[in-house]
């Protein structure tokens, strides 16, 4: 999953759990299939909304439009920004837990596709992990081992077939490698199909329970917070105060560009009169302020800047509005989900530096969770999305390379590429996977506040 922090989203997980406990991982080219949380989330978190301190705070906020849910009954809802990850109360560690949870539940349920795939078609399959690294607990049933491993960012499903310990025959029809092409489809795209009804499932519930937000723009720019002493609150701006027009410029309902109208013409502007026009109430005024001035010679005033909507939910009076609401609801996500895709490769010299793994996607989905649990509706559904697509690409380690590999087979009257081949394409993404986790990882938690703090 790939998460990207501009005007862009989220990202990934890491199915680097094959490489821990298997005697010989490369040498089992299609034989686990794995939730890759290190290569999928690319999204709408939306992060491209300034709520600066004209220092820019990433403001995470998911927002709809509202002519897309005319109908349902509406509930006044807030949406807060967060200002970055603190462990060090008990909200913020039940707010990681849920983010853990969230992710947990979706490996569980991306797995558990390929499992029933398998399993209801008679085929063999011998182990189900939840994570990946150490085994913390197992137990067997009907000869699979269940387990959970004690990092919980990723799992696989096992098959025997070339396992040298299994007393199963290799020419068993029943092993997956002996199956027909069809039947091998089905187990390894399965996975992916249980994430995008999970999804589904998931916007359904928040639709028919908390309702889904949705936005109305209004014209100018928020201000929800003045600092103390500084040059905004000298000048007389207040907290609630609405900018309507600065230095003559008239605002448009347009949030994220407004704000960067307003921040770049302060920024431009240090030791200088700056002429607002604001309402307050129901009343506008205009007031002069003169920004103070960074070390770097920009301006600054020490408010923090948002665009001026308010934001409602959505609850679907009846099953059919449900299911309608929630179909629109995930194409749209859907949409959000492969355009972020689309801008990742496209423009990967500007975006690379914005992509973050499975440490990232659980501080979003934290403070996700801190400011605004309902939010978790639309992140769990996100992650869902981006697994799904994710797993699609035709790439080695992922499901749709063994889509790809299979489906080349198929092309070839049914003959197999060589087993060395297969061997040398897999173990190569999974290499590929386990350098880029491991750099995701370690590059995520040196950008966590309290890192930065301790460094």
């Amino acid at each position: 999953m790939l998460l990207n922090f501009s005007a862009s989203r989220p990202y990934s997980s890491s199915s680097l759990s094959r490489l821990t406990n298997s005697k010989s991982p490369f040498l089992e080219p299609s034989l686990k299939l794995k939730t890759h949380l290190l290569n999928s989330l690319s999204s709408s978190i939306d992060c491209s909304v300034p709520s600066s301190r004209l220092d820019f705070q990433c403001k995470s906020q998911f927002l709809f439009n509202k002519s897309r849910y005319p109908l349902g009954r509406r509930v006044n809802f807030r949406s807060g920004a967060f200002a970055g990850l603190d462990y060090g109360n008990f909200e913020n560690a039940q707010s990681v837990l849920e983010a853990v949870s969230v992710l947990t539940a979706i490996i569980i349920v991306h797995e558990s596709g390929h499992f029933l795939a398998a399993y209801l078609q008679g085929i063999h399959v011998s182990k189900f992990a939840v994570g990946f690294g150490p085994i913390l607990a197992k137990f067997n049933a009907k000869n699979v081992e269940y387990s959970i491993r004690a990092f919980p960012l990723g799992g696989f499903v096992g098959f025997p077939d070339n396992d040298p310990e299994s007393n199963i025959p290799v020419d068993d029809e029943n092993l997956l490698k002996n199956r027909p092409v069809l039947d091998r489809l089905i187990v390894v795209s399965a996975g992916v199909i249980a994430n995008i009804i999970f999804a589904y499932i998931i916007i359904f519930v928040q639709v028919v329970s908390v309702g889904l937000p949705v936005q109305e723009a209004f014209p100018g720019v928020l201000v929800p917070e003045v600092q103390a002493s500084s040059a905004a609150i000298r000048d007389g701006l207040l907290p609630g105060d609405v900018i309507l027009a600065i230095n003559g410029i008239e605002l448009p309902k347009a949030g994220s560009t407004a704000v960067t109208e307003v921040v770049d013409i302060i920024k431009r502007n240090p030791k200088r009169n700056v002429l607002l026009k604001i309402e307050r109430g129901k009343q506008d005024y205009e007031i002069g302020i003169t920004p103070d001035e960074n070390v770097d010679g920009t301006g600054r005033i020490g408010v923090q800047l948002s665009p001026n909507i308010k934001i409602e939910k959505v609850v679907a009076k009846n099953l059919l509005e449900a299911i309608s609401y929630a179909g629109r609801e995930i194409w749209g996500l859907s949409y959000n989900v492969l355009d972020g895709l689309k801008q990742t490769f496209f423009n990967f010299s500007q975006s690379a530096s914005k992509v973050a793994g499975p440490v990232a996607i659980i501080a979003v989905g934290a403070e996700v969770a801190r400011s605004n649990s309902d939010g978790l509706y639309q992140f769990a559904a996100l992650l869902n999305l981006n697994l799904a697509v994710i797993n699609l690409l035709p790439l080695p380690a992922l499901d749709g390379g063994s889509l790809a590999l299979i489906l080349i087979e198929a092309a070839r009257g049914g003959r197999k590429l060589p087993l060395e081949v297969e061997q040398w394409i897999m173990s190569s993404g999974i290499t590929l996977i386990l350098f880029l986790g491991l750099f995701l990882i370690v590059k995520d938690t040196l950008s966590l506040e309290f890192i930065k703090e301790m460094l």
